[in-house]
């Protein structure tokens, strides 16, 4: 089930800075400045929607590092619930990558090391949510991201 956000919308929001090695975003979870490329703007305004719309602000991290199967990886987003429990991972790529199988494939293998019930993967045109029941060991496919206040109702 296909979920259309305005992530464009968000453009206004996103901070720049020129450096030498090119322009550059403000991540306000890294509290950095990161290289301004293609998926990393698509994981910018990801996370402001996110913040904006369904209620996450401290409850997020980006781009921390995971071992899966003896190999160092990198997640995009996390979402913690209320708790700071993992709840839902999200992959970002740039508008020019499908989000095909092999897509799906690495946010699932990832979240062999978190288990979070929600993964969410988008491109900044289109974006996917599914909810996971690890006691059937099935996924179904939402039409929204959950809200922040969704993640510790039952």
């Amino acid at each position: 089930m296909l979920i259309n956000l305005p992530l464009l919308s968000y453009q206004p929001n996103l901070k720049y800075q020129q450096f030498e090695n090119g322009q550059h975003v403000w991540d306000c979870i890294r509290k950095k400045y990161v290289r301004a490329l293609p998926e990393e703007l698509v994981r910018q305004l990801l996370i402001q929607y996110l913040i904006q719309q369904k209620g996450y602000n401290q409850h997020i991290a980006v781009e921390k590092q995971l071992t899966l199967f003896g190999q160092q990886k990198r997640f995009d987003i996390l979402l913690y619930n209320a708790d700071f429990q993992p709840a839902v991972l999200i992959e970002c790529k740039s508008a020019n990558v499908e989000l095909n199988q092999a897509v799906f494939n690495q946010i699932s293998a990832y979240n062999l090391h978190f288990k979070v019930p929600y993964l969410v993967v988008c491109n900044g045109i289109n974006t996917y949510c599914a909810r996971l029941d690890w006691q059937t060991e099935t996924y179904q496919f939402i039409p929204e991201i959950p809200n922040f206040s969704q993640l510790n109702v039952v």
